[in-house]
C-alpha cells in the first residue's frame, strides 16, 4: 500500500532530524524520527546521540514524554530500521512497543547483522503495522548513511579523498605553497566536509611540509574526528601541531613502530600500529579494513600526491571531493601521482554525483560507477 502524503512529510523531517546527528553519532548511523498522530499532531523528535546514548527513537518518545503527550496508538517515523538487539541501549523496537506505538513508517532497512530486518519482525510480531518507504527514499536514507552502509556491507569504511586545486590541476605551487587557492567558502565547506568522517587520514609528507591541526574549526562538531597518519618510517614530528587538537586520537601507521621515535610520540598520545607491505612501506589495503574493524565509517582524505596516487592506483578511494579554483598556476604539484597509461582507453573512469559553485570556486563530488550501489 502506497505511503499517505503525511508519511512522506514526516520522512523527509525525520531524515533532516537525521542529519543533525552528523559529527555526534559514529560509529553508530544517523536516524532521526518523528512520532506523532495521523491527524498531523508532532508529539516529539528525535536524532541519535553520542554511542552508548539514547538512539532516536528513544529521543523522540522521551520528547513525546516531557510535553505530556500520551504516545498510546501514535506513529512514528523513522529513517532505519530500529534495533532488536542489546548493544550499549536496549533495543529500541521494544521501546517502541512499550511505548504504545501503533504503526512505525522505516526509510531503510538496517544492514547490520544483530538488526537486518529482526528489528521489523520484532515490531510486527507485537502488533505493530509496519510500512517501508520506497527506493528514493530508502536510497536517501542509505546515502546520509553511505559509511555505515560501506563498513558493514563491505567491511571498508566510504573513502572520501578532498582535493584543492587550480583549474590547470595543480595543488600547490612547484616550491609547496598552497595557501590559498580556493577561497573561504570553500575552505568552510571542506570542514563540513571534515565533520562528516569518524576519522581523518593524511600522510607523513603533508605533515612535515604543512603541519597541519587537521581538525573541525570552521564549524561546531560533537566528536573531532580520529587522524590517522601513514608514516612508514615514523618520521612525524612529535611537537606537530596535529597534536595539539583536544579530546582527539592519532594513530600513526608504520612499517616499524619501535625506538626513540616511537616512544616520543607514544609520549604525545599517539597510538602507533605496525603494518608493513610486503614490497616496503604501509599495506594500505590492509589499513583500510583495520580502520572498518575498528568502527570507521566515512574516511576522510587530505594529503599530497605520493599518497593520493597510491590510494587511487589501489582502487581504494569511493569518492573524489575536489574543489577548482579558478586560476592557472603552471608548473606545480599535482593532485595525484599516478603511473602512465599504456593508453588514453585505460583511464579510469568516474562520473560527477554533484556540481556547484562554493563561493568564487566550483565542487565536484565524483565516484566510480556503480560504487555506490550496496
Amino acid at each position: 500500500m502506497p505511503l499517505a502524503a503525511l508519511d512522506h512529510l514526516r520522512l523527509a523531517e525525520a531524515l533532516e532530524l537525521a542529519a543533525e546527528a552528523i559529527g555526534v553519532s559514529d560509529p553508530n548511523p544517523r536516524v532521526g524520527c518523528i512520532v506523532g498522530r495521523a491527524d498531523g499532531r508532532v508529539l516529539g523528535r528525535g536524532a541519535t546521540q553520542r554511542a552508548g546514548g539514547p538512539h532516536a527513537e528513544v529521543v523522540a518518545l522521551a520528547a513525546a514524554r516531557a510535553a505530556g503527550h500520551a504516545t498510546q496508538g501514535a506513529t512514528a517515523w523513522v529513517t532505519l530500521e530500529p534495533c532488536a538487539h542489546f548493544g550499549r541501549t536496549p533495543p529500541c523496537s521494544d521501546a517502541l512497543v512499550a511505548a504504545g506505538i501503533a504503526r512505525v513508517v522505516v526509510g531503510s532497512a538496517d544492514p547490520f547483522a544483530a538488526v537486518n530486518g529482526s528489528g521489523l519482525a520484532r515490531l510486527r510480531a507485537a502488533g505493530v503495522e509496519v510500512d517501508l518507504a520506497d527506493a528514493a527514499f530508502a536510497a536517501a536514507a542509505r546515502e546520509l548513511n553511505i559509511g555505515f552502509f560501506s563498513r558493514v556491507l563491505r567491511a571498508r569504511p566510504w573513502v572520501r579523498m578532498k582535493i584543492a586545486a587550480s583549474l590547470d590541476g595543480r595543488t600547490a605551487l612547484a616550491d609547496g605553497r598552497s595557501r590559498w587557492i580556493t577561497g573561504a567558502a570553500a575552505r568552510a565547506d571542506g570542514h563540513a566536509w571534515r565533520r562528516r568522517a569518524s576519522a581523518l587520514l593524511t600522510g607523513v609528507g603533508t605533515v612535515r611540509a604543512d603541519d597541519p591541526r587537521l581538525d573541525v574549526r570552521e564549524l561546531t562538531t560533537t566528536l573531532q574526528p580520529t587522524l590517522v597518519v601513514v608514516d612508514t618510517h615514523l618520521g612525524t614530528p612529535p611537537a606537530a601541531r596535529l597534536f595539539e587538537v583536544a579530546e582527539r586520537a592519532v594513530w600513526i601507521y608504520g612499517a616499524r613502530v619501535d625506538g626513540a621515535r616511537a616512544a616520543a610520540l607514544a609520549a604525545r598520545g599517539a597510538e602507533l600500529r605496525r603494518l608493513p607491505a610486503a614490497q616496503g612501506g604501509v599495506d594500505l589495503a590492509a589499513l583500510i579494513g583495520e580502520l572498518a574493524a575498528r568502527g570507521v565509517n566515512e574516511l576522510h582524505v587530505e594529503a599530497g600526491a605520493r599518497l593520493n596516487g597510491a590510494l587511487l592506483a589501489a582502487d581504494l578511494v569511493d569518492e573524489l571531493l575536489v574543489y577548482v579554483a579558478p586560476k592557472l598556476i603552471g608548473p606545480g604539484r599535482a593532485m595525484a601521482a599516478l603511473p602512465p597509461l599504456p593508453a588514453l582507453e585505460a583511464a579510469g573512469a568516474w562520473h560527477f554525483v554533484d556540481v556547484q559553485g562554493i563561493g568564487e570556486d566550483l565542487r565536484i563530488v565524483a565516484r566510480p560507477p556503480g560504487r555506490a550501489q550496496f
